[in-house]
């Protein structure tokens, strides 16, 4: 089952030639989730082939450079005759904001939004997954990440053992891999664990949107996945960061090693490094090798652990 993530603006605070602010799209069979809408959001889907109609845009906080896109955004999908309900998440606020930002879309939109607080903690339960929104750590604002929680997956089915056993292809395979004993024609009986292995997870990825390194950050991200981290800063900025209320990538590889993550992915990077984010990559490698800075288009495939 395909599950991508694209970037649509890599930028912290405002767009430059190179990075747009900040947006992720998440796909996942065929579903789209936007996570942040910066401004220039869907020229970024246009630009990159993401659809305009995601089911879903999640805020992570209510700063400027993540919300502004979905006023244009909503007019678009009205434009293009958009009839079913648009669910808009985010942390306490994002009720007051979508009465706001629907003012300035113009006329009245011709399909339903519904705009959910949600509360750090509290899964939001999908078919076969869940979102799990999670405190971050930013200027005392009321910010959130986000992780993307697969459902466990049933164990790995052995055909080969089962025409060993004699169990015939068909119903009764499926049976087993559902966790069920079966009885075949001469009586005996046939246990799921003979041909069956162990459950296996399902995939974990964690979206931070701006914050300070955090305890709910580890917790959340513990052996994710990808973990898509902000990084504004190079370690040379560090009291900037902290007076800023945002991580440098150093900070950031440090979460993403404490948390045990397969991958790490930088972004909401600094105007000073949009040209070359070098440094960046070299401060968070040091820490956790293979580390990566996300650029505008960026596309990365998240692949089953086992």
């Amino acid at each position: 089952m395909p599950l991508t993530l694209r970037f649509l603006g890599t930028a912290a605070s405002r767009p430059t030639v190179e990075r747009n602010v900040s947006a992720i799209a998440l796909v996942r069979e065929g579903e789209t989730l936007l996570f942040d809408c910066g401004e220039g959001t869907q020229r970024q889907m246009m630009r990159y082939g993401i659809s305009f109609v995601p089911g879903d845009i999640f805020f992570t906080h209510f700063h400027t450079d993540h919300v502004l896109g979905v006023i244009g955004l909503m007019r678009t999908m009205q434009l293009q005759g958009r009839i079913d309900a648009l669910r808009v998440w985010g942390p306490k606020g994002v009720s007051r904001f979508l009465q706001q930002a629907s003012v300035f879309s113009g006329e009245r939109l011709g399909y339903p939004i519904t705009v959910t607080e949600v509360e750090p903690g509290t899964p939001i339960a999908r078919q076969g997954y869940s979102i799990l929104p999670f405190a971050a750590n930013h200027r005392g604002s009321a910010a959130v990440g986000y992780a993307l929680i697969e459902d466990i997956r049933l164990g790995r089915f052995h055909p080969e053992l089962a025409r060993e056993r004699g169990v015939p292809e068909g119903p009764l395979w499926g049976a087993l891999h559902r966790g069920r004993s079966v009885t075949l024609g001469d009586g005996r009986t046939v246990d799921p664990a003979e041909l069956v292995g162990p459950n296996r997870p399902g995939r974990r990825v964690v979206i931070t949107g701006d914050t300070r390194p955090c305890d709910a950050t580890i917790d959340a991200a513990r052996g994710a996945d990808l973990l898509v981290h902000e990084a504004t800063f190079a370690e040379e900025d560090a009291p900037r960061a902290i007076e800023t209320g945002h991580s440098t990538a150093r900070e950031a590889a440090t979460v993403a090693q404490q948390a045990g993550v397969r991958q790490l992915v930088l972004t909401h990077i600094s105007a000073r490094y949009s040209h070359d984010a070098s440094e960046l990559e070299r401060d968070a490698r040091a820490v956790f090798p293979g580390a990566i800075v996300a650029r505008d288009g960026m596309e990365i495939d998240v692949g089953y652990s086992q």
